[in-house]
């Protein structure tokens, strides 16, 4: 064998195995992808829960107006009118006060909208959310994640966006 044939060989050999540097630019355009897909995956499976935690709502609203033909009255707790009471998305359970019984200290517990007022006339019913906190206030940070229903059940979303 040749000495010019020998490098040929050895040139042919190196050209099939990546080097370092592609390994590297391999690596980077990965970690690139990952993070530009990661934070949408997040995105789009948050949006999922909210939308099926407000959908809950809708069915929980349902067997409280049963309850309410049925009794003549709302249910004192969400476990009188379902059972087992159900959890949110984020495995939560949801709140419910109803607003025609409520005195003493639990007159804290009304959701209000930014100026103070309560939110319903009848009854609250939320999810405390991603976070799991929640306070009477709406424009509280706790609270802004919270999957609320407002205005008699006129509106039932998040309330940053209410």
């Amino acid at each position: 064998m040749s000495a010019v044939q020998l490098g040929t060989d050895f040139q042919r050999q190196c050209r099939l195995a990546w080097t370092l540097i592609e390994m590297m630019i391999g690596i980077a355009i990965v970690g690139l992808l990952a993070a530009i897909a990661v934070p949408q995956y997040t995105g789009y499976h948050e949006k999922a829960r909210r939308t099926e935690t407000i959908a809950a709502f809708r069915a929980i609203e349902g067997r409280i107006e049963s309850y309410r033909s049925e009794f003549g009255e709302l249910p004192e707790t969400l476990a009188a009118a379902i059972k087992p009471p159900p959890v949110d998305a984020w495995g939560n359970p949801y709140e419910y006060l109803n607003l025609g019984t409520v005195s003493g200290p639990d007159m804290s517990k009304i959701r209000k909208d930014k100026n103070l007022h309560p939110i319903n006339s009848d009854y609250d019913l939320y999810s405390k959310g991603p976070d799991g906190q929640s306070v009477a206030p709406l424009t509280a940070m706790a609270s802004r994640d919270d999957i609320i229903r407002a205005n008699d059940g006129a509106f039932i979303g998040v309330a940053v966006d209410y």
